[in-house]
């Protein structure tokens, strides 16, 4: 049965910043990011994978929006649960309306759906009319990976990288073949635009900012062709 969102949903200022309280400089990247590239308010946001839930925290605190994070694990975190409504749920049947959310987001969650596409179009189908939606993969080309996150350990990401390396020497560095692998900017893209209407690759803009002190080395990587081995993700942003 379809849920419809109500009042009793968080609501979070948007003069918080996320610093002290969920920090997470990758979402506030992100959401600089949406607020740059979307005139129109965004007053109800969708996180599809959004884990422990702080990620979706961080979000409604950067967008002043409610947020509302599914996953399918309900292992939520008891401070992000207090500012934002997370539940259990499959993104590939949402429980959400048509036209429920202006905004949907995903952030290193589509390369772990065998569905990946029905996801995909059910993520269209809760955007209202105009809405737009941020999508994150790993870049199935990178030559390393993992080495930003906060959560694992040095010998986790030498183990995981040397997984891959495993896996592209077998030829199976694919996600289905279980590799953490993600999409190369064309297969996502691709993706992509069989169900939205628009595609833009905003990578470059989010490494730039990511790495604000180094954005020359970063645009020069992009422009080299470089940034298809060296950048660890991808990022997209389009309308419905």
């Amino acid at each position: 049965m379809a849920t419809v969102l109500t009042s009793a949903s968080a609501s979070i200022s948007p003069a918080r910043p996320t610093s002290g309280l969920i920090p997470d400089r990758k979402t506030d990247v992100l959401a600089s990011i949406i607020r740059s590239r979307i005139a129109r308010p965004i007053t109800r946001a969708l996180v599809v994978g959004c884990g422990s839930g702080r990620e979706a925290a961080a979000l409604g605190i950067a967008l002043g929006t409610r947020v509302v994070g599914i996953d399918v694990r309900d292992q939520f975190d008891p401070d992000a649960a207090r500012l934002v409504e997370l539940r259990r749920g499959d993104a590939t049947q949402l429980e959400f309306e048509d036209g429920a959310f202006d905004l949907v987001y995903s952030f290193h969650v589509l390369e772990h759906i065998p569905r990946y596409r029905q996801a995909l179009s059910e993520m269209r189908r809760v955007l209202a009319p105009g809405g737009h939606y941020c999508i994150g993969t790993p870049n199935r080309t990178r030559l390393l990976g993992y080495l930003g996150s906060r959560t694992a350990t040095l010998r986790e990401k030498i183990a995981w990288n040397l997984a891959d390396w495993r896996a592209r020497l077998r030829g199976r560095f694919r996600n289905e073949h279980g590799a953490h692998a993600g999409f190369t900017r064309r297969e996502l893209s691709s993706a992509l635009l069989e169900t939205f209407s628009a595609c833009d690759d905003i990578t470059l803009a989010y490494y730039a900012d990511l790495y604000r002190r180094r954005s020359g080395v970063i645009r020069l990587l992009e422009h080299s062709g470089l940034s298809r081995l060296v950048f660890p993700a991808i990022y997209f942003m389009g309308s419905r």
